[in-house]
């Protein structure tokens, strides 16, 4: 993939992001913010991340949790900040006022205090998803109830509003047109009641839009109808044209709210964005010119057709996360502008002349070393796929496959890159490189082409709180001197 680097200094870098953010207020578009995950072995330090969000003129962030050491790296950033409750808390939201009041106090009040600039408390993330098959349908509004109550008594209730991100599965149209669309049946009521707390408690619905999973999940899908450039053919409903997708599924949004009687509550994008890797269709070039596609669109404060003027937006996401589950497919670790390392993959245009994205500065790696299969090793051992199956499952091989970045390596490069993936992931511990005699280090980059064989970031310079189980090295020795062990039995 390729990278562009920053190669300015810091006064012009500062020139750069004025200008942007002057940019965006005098064309009366919404902020552009980005999503922070962590879901990653190697985390960058969130002051590092937070220096990348404002270096590259990011106002506003959103976040999935409301962990200490990324709270508190946003302390007295200026970035907008809403902060997230995992639908893993929903129940004790729901069922415990003493909890919520709890949760706000600590997460939010807290860091308020200490100069946090929180705007949005998203209770869930997707809780109506059809795929979790209702498991959050009976808890996301007492939880988001609760919330809203718990801000009240802390007093923050009109600085902090309530939100409850939604796929954008939870609205359908039976036509295809955004006039005729509604609520899901299934969840209709419950849509409603959300949907009516948030108008009278003054908050926003926030909906994830992604054309990617359309083009992902149908084969019919026009591509073209993805991107903002596209040249496939519209779809006309009414006096409306729709020449690309994001419009039509936020009108369709904008239709399901009208229909029901809140056409007017105020709309946030909170996850779009097109992953680089992990699929035919997940690429940097797709990526760049999906986001800047996005960027040019929300920027020129047009709207879409029934919503025009300002979009508010968090692009999707930041930085890639190679722990995420990979259930809904491989690109799922691959959303990221930025690589686990703080490089971007492609440039972004912000709006201003020559505006070009900053990499993370103050990365420390590891030692340039790579863990690969030994030239010796014959590909017809019986006891190989073992060895591959194992690195594979504990690391990450999701950049393998049919057009992927590493899709085009030959089959001892393949198992060479599982094997350096769970190598680096392991902090290129010795152990690491063994699998039964199969594997040995090298000085020499493997890299080819788009593929690139990672060497991992120095623990100290990773965020230390996901990494307290790789410090406990003798317990991963013994671990990996185990496993071995018994590969090495027939």
């Amino acid at each position: 993939m390729g990278s562009c680097s920053w190669s300015g200094h810091g006064g012009a870098a500062a020139l750069v992001v004025a200008a942007v953010m002057v940019f965006w207020s005098a064309a009366g578009v919404g902020a552009i913010g980005a999503n922070w995950g962590t879901q990653a072995s190697h985390p960058l330090p969130p002051d590092t991340v937070v220096k990348m969000l404002k270096g590259n003129g990011f106002q506003k962030v959103k976040l999935f949790d409301a962990e200490d050491g990324t709270m508190s790296a946003l302390r007295k950033s200026g970035l907008e900040v809403m902060v997230g409750i995992p639908n893993e808390l929903l129940m004790i939201m729901a069922t415990s006022m003493k909890a919520a009041e709890r949760w706000v106090d600590k997460n939010v009040s807290n860091y308020l205090n200490d100069g946090c600039n929180i705007r949005y408390v998203a209770v869930g993330n997707e809780p109506f998803l059809s795929t979790y098959n209702g498991s959050f349908l009976q808890t996301t509004f007492p939880a988001l109830r609760n919330i809203q109550s718990a801000l009240v008594r802390a007093g923050l209730s009109n600085q902090i509003k309530v939100t409850v991100p939604q796929n954008a599965d939870v609205y359908e149209s039976t036509t295809g047109k955004p006039s005729d669309a509604d609520f899901r049946a299934d969840i209709h009521d419950r849509m409603l009641e959300i949907v009516k707390f948030l108008s009278d408690n003054g908050g926003a619905f926030t909906v994830n839009i992604y054309p990617f999973i359309s083009l992902y999940i149908d084969a019919n899908f026009p591509a073209e109808y993805a991107f903002f450039d596209g040249s496939s053919s519209p779809i006309v409903d009414g006096s409306a044209t729709y020449t690309n997708m994001f419009d039509a599924n936020h009108d369709t949004l904008i239709w399901a709210l009208k229909k029901n009687g809140y056409g007017n509550l105020p709309i946030i994008i909170g996850e779009i964005g097109w992953p680089t890797d992990g699929d035919m269709n997940a690429n940097a070039q797709l990526a760049q010119r999906f986001n800047q596609g996005f960027m040019t669109h929300i920027a020129s404060g047009r709207g879409t057709p029934m919503r025009p003027g300002p979009i508010d937006a968090y692009l999707f996401s930041l930085i890639d996360e190679d722990e995420k589950s990979i259930q809904p497919g491989n690109f799922e670790r691959h959303w990221g502008i930025f690589t686990y390392d703080g490089i971007p993959k492609y440039n972004l245009n912000f709006g201003t002349p020559n505006s070009q994205i900053q990499r993370a500065s103050g990365v420390k790696y590891l030692e340039k070393k790579w863990c690969v299969l030994k030239p010796s090793a014959s590909l017809d051992d019986p006891k190989l796929p073992d060895t591959i199956s194992y690195a594979c499952s504990m690391a990450d091989c999701t950049s393998l496959g049919y057009k992927t970045s590493c899709g085009a390596l030959d089959i001892r490069s393949n198992i060479s890159y599982a094997y350096n993936s769970f190598f680096q992931k392991n902090d290129q511990d010795d152990v690491a490189c063994g699998f039964s005699g199969f594997a040995t280090t090298t000085g020499q980059d493997p890299s080819t082409g788009t593929c690139r064989f990672g060497v991992m970031i120095e623990v100290d310079s990773a965020f230390s709180w996901k990494l307290q189980r790789a410090r406990s090295s003798c317990l991963l020795v013994l671990l990996l001197a185990l496993v071995h062990l018994c590969l090495s039995f027939p």
